[in-house]
């Protein structure tokens, strides 16, 4: 028989274990495989005691910035059971190699790690903010592989988080104990610009752009169960390496049954070629292409620099479809049939909007940047939500607005039923603010960034632009939050935080918003700390 203290432990362990399971926290970017931004389980933070969030604590991490890259967007898990009790961890990876865990309720580092990485192959192109040679893509969190390194050996239970190293790498930490549950395997090139990374059961997703490292421009996979650890990929691009790059901020989106979903940027379109620029494409589980869209004008799209890449796609129920909307920096928004993009001819979607931004035709400072976020109201009602840079259109009429945005905003629709088919209605445009990133819906508000970053890639006489350039034009990053059926200012974070961040996006879990900066510090807002409140 037991001793009653181990009775009790094992006890603890058997009854809490799947409840960590029931809460997920904010395991991958949007947080979920569709990348909606909807946090359905935050109910700490209300629209009446939101006002009084303010700075718990902020952690300035020992990672080294490489071009514009430092740290990720923060991923959250908990409860865990830790040897030092009950912990909620915050996860970020930094632009050097580096992965910490972070304890929520104390802001200090639990665990930390340095990955080892192999040198730059001979010949590497020096880094630069379109190809920073570094660390770019959002980790994930996800079950334990059910066998680790040699000599080890992972149940079915139990979390791990995931991450590329510059590399090419895929490395995989226990969530508890930051050892390694992964021999690390080759996923992509070495030194190429990954995206955040997506996970369903077992099998990971990345995306690559901008031909960093040589690599071309795809979507790529590795199943966990295969004890090779063979990786899939799709090139959207055959004729022309690193073109129709893959970069919207949450890599590639993931239909409820499966399918992968990702927005291409600029470069040839001939299917018949195998390149598919502009274009919205539809992958198996396997990385074969099911199904596209590709706009009308795809090639006033590429000639102008407005290419659709720079997004990535939201896929969400609506009366009888699963829906993808898509966009980019044209700015137009496509709502999609995920069982047929775009009809039989791949160029006809269920909606085409309006010009909404980028009057300008400007490639660098306007359009929709990053991602989408949606959520279903208590009515019923499907919004939909996007970063805007830059100004609205002047034809764009939304019933509620709060003066001029010439930076930029974040744009609320509402999804609505016209003639049967599902449709974009203009509801509200937020206060101005500098280069927002894609926003987290939570308790019916809408948590935003205003990033404080340069958006602006050539000077005057038509050169790209420096990093150090950049570097000169920026301000820093206020958090905002919104009334998410009005826009209404709820909370901003005002001179609080101190740098700008770079394609970046808040986090909202448990009662905390989370904000990652270019100076390498993570910042808590909170009610208070729990034991005050």
């Amino acid at each position: 028989m037991k001793p009653p203290a181990i009775l009790s432990i094992g006890l603890v362990f058997a009854i809490l274990a799947p409840a960590q399971f029931r809460r997920p926290g904010w395991t991958t970017f949007g947080g979920d495989p569709q990348r909606t931004g909807w946090d359905k389980n935050e109910t700490e933070l209300t629209k009446e005691n939101v006002k009084n969030l303010k700075l718990e604590w902020a952690l300035k991490l020992d990672n080294a910035s490489k071009e514009l890259n430092s740290l990720t967007v923060p991923l959250v898990r908990g409860p865990l059971i830790t040897p030092r009790g009950f912990k909620e961890l915050v996860i970020v990876a930094g632009a050097s190699d580096k992965v910490y865990a972070i304890d929520s309720d104390t802001g200090r580092i639990f665990w930390e790690r340095t990955m080892s990485v192999a040198p730059p192959p001979e010949g590497a192109r020096a880094a630069h903010w379109l190809c920073p040679n570094a660390l770019n893509a959002d980790p994930v969190i996800g079950p334990l592989p059910e066998t680790g390194p040699p000599g080890q050996t992972r149940g079915p239970q139990g979390q791990a988080v995931y991450v590329i190293a510059s590399d090419g790498k895929l490395h995989g930490f226990h969530l508890v104990s930051g050892e390694d549950v992964i021999s690390p395997v080759q996923f992509v090139p070495p030194l190429s610009k990954n995206w955040s990374l997506n996970m369903v059961g077992s099998v990971i997703y990345t995306t690559t752009s901008q031909g960093c490292g040589g690599a071309h421009s795809g979507v790529w996979s590795i199943d966990l169960k295969d004890p090779e650890h063979k990786v899939n990929s799709f090139l959207v691009s055959a004729s022309r390496a690193g073109s129709a790059g893959i970069w919207g901020r949450g890599g590639a989106a993931i239909t409820s049954d499966g399918k992968v979903l990702a927005e291409t940027g600029d470069g040839p379109f001939d299917p018949s070629k195998g390149d598919y620029s502009d274009t919205v494409v539809e992958l198996s589980k396997d990385l074969r292409l099911i199904d596209y869209f590709t706009p009308l004008n795809v090639g006033w799209i590429t000639k102008k620099d407005l290419d659709m890449g720079n997004m990535t796609p939201v896929v969400f129920p609506f009366k009888n479809w699963e829906l993808a909307a898509a966009s980019g920096k044209e700015g137009v928004i496509y709502l999609l049939d995920t069982k047929s993009l775009g009809g039989a001819d791949h160029r006809t979607p269920l909606f085409r909007s309006p010009l909404y931004a980028n009057e300008e035709v400007n490639f660098a400072a306007r359009g929709f940047w990053g991602a989408f976020s949606t959520w279903e109201d208590p009515s019923g009602a499907r919004w939909l939500y996007a970063p805007a840079w830059g100004p609205p259109t002047p034809a764009t009429k939304f019933p509620t607005s709060y003066g001029p945005t010439p930076n930029g905003s974040v744009m609320a629709f509402k999804v609505e039923l016209k003639d049967d088919k599902p449709v974009l209605v203009p509801a509200w445009n937020s206060i101005d603010m500098s280069v927002p990133t894609p926003v987290v819906i939570a308790n019916g508000m809408v948590f935003a960034i205003s990033d404080g970053d340069n958006p602006e890639q050539s000077g005057p006489n038509g050169g790209v632009y420096s990093t150090a350039e950049r570097l000169k034009k920026v301000g820093h990053a206020v958090l905002y939050v919104l009334d998410a059926t009005t826009g209404q200012v709820l909370f901003s974070s005002g001179d609080t935080i101190k740098s700008f961040s770079h394609f970046s996006a808040p986090v909202v879990a448990s009662g905390r918003v989370y904000v990652t900066t270019y100076d390498n510090t993570v910042y808590a807002f909170s009610l208070g700390s729990p034991m005050e409140r």
